[in-house]
């Protein structure tokens, strides 16, 4: 058997794209000599790795139990291929992944820092929901991914990076914003603006009002944070969000914060990295520069 570490890049890009065409234009091949590469190390192996679905490929069970391995051997090549560097080269590309609120306010600072420590390396930031993230690592698809819900899938390890605090809010103009106090009745009576299923701060939010409120009047389901904002500004209704997203509209009066000291809005943030993946010097680096606590 003669499998070749081109052939293995390919099959990991493939993996990662869903799609012949798509792998060709990352790996800067011609989509036929891809197909190529990927159809001789299928040829190798005596099987097929992925699914044909019209022009989509979709991993089959050989090709998922293949991809950690490959993708570890082909980190590894790189890392051996670029010892004879001594700058940031030998650190690879980081793919991170983070859901909207982190990918939005933290990820930027962050990743600064590691770029300042380590000024030619990589990096780049895919950013969606909760759900989208933790998909993303057990895909292989993202390297490291920084989420703000739960993941309790088996094949991906959690760990505690840092707290954060969800708030009640609504355009300064709205009734409840004129009040002291605001009762659960209040909630419950109200419009509400709320993040889609499979983002973490909506999975918060249903866990902590559950026992308080019951169920709540969705007047609408957006899928970012800015549009909710908006929205909320525009008096169409009150919102759940975190706290750092909220502060520069605070301070200019164009949104309060409602006092809702019978919730616990609090949640922490996690980084969520496959079990399998192969833990890089890049990947040791900025897992470092967290500084996860316990």
């Amino acid at each position: 058997m003669r499998i070749t570490l081109k052939q293995l890049d390919v099959f990991v890009s493939i993996a990662r794209e869903a799609s012949v065409t798509r792998a060709a234009d990352k790996l800067n091949l011609t989509q036929s000599a891809t197909s190529m590469a990927l159809g001789d190390l299928e040829t190798q192996l005596g099987a097929k790795l992925f699914d044909r679905l019209g022009r989509r490929l979709k991993l089959n069970e050989l090709g998922s139990r293949l991809l950690p391995l490959a993708q570890e051997t082909v980190d590894r090549a790189l890392e051996i291929e670029s010892l004879v560097h001594n700058d940031d080269r030998r650190l690879g590309r980081l793919r991170i992944g983070a859901s909207l609120s982190i990918g939005n306010y933290l990820m930027p600072t962050l990743m600064g820092q590691f770029l300042q420590e380590h000024p030619s390396a990589e990096l780049s930031l895919d950013v969606g929901n909760t759900r989208h993230v933790i998909e993303s690592i057990r895909q292989f698809s993202c390297d490291i991914g920084f989420i703000e819900g739960f993941c309790h899938d088996p094949d991906i390890d959690v760990t505690h990076w840092q707290d954060d605090e969800l708030v009640i809010f609504a355009g300064s103009q709205h009734p409840l914003a004129q009040q002291k106090t605001v009762s659960p009745d209040d909630l419950k009576q109200a419009w509400w603006i709320m993040r889609e299923p499979g983002s973490g701060t909506r999975e918060v939010f249903d866990h902590a009002v559950a026992d308080k409120l019951g169920s709540v009047q969705v007047r609408l389901e957006l899928s970012h944070t800015e549009a909710i904002r908006r929205a909320v500004e525009a008096g169409i209704g009150i919102s759940c969000a975190s706290r750092m997203t909220l502060e520069d509209r605070v301070a200019q009066g164009h949104v309060r914060i409602l006092p809702t000291p019978y919730l616990n809005l609090k949640r922490a943030l996690f980084i969520v990295q496959h079990k399998d993946k192969y833990p890089t010097q890049g990947l040791k680096l900025l897992k470092a520069l967290c500084q996860p606590t316990s």
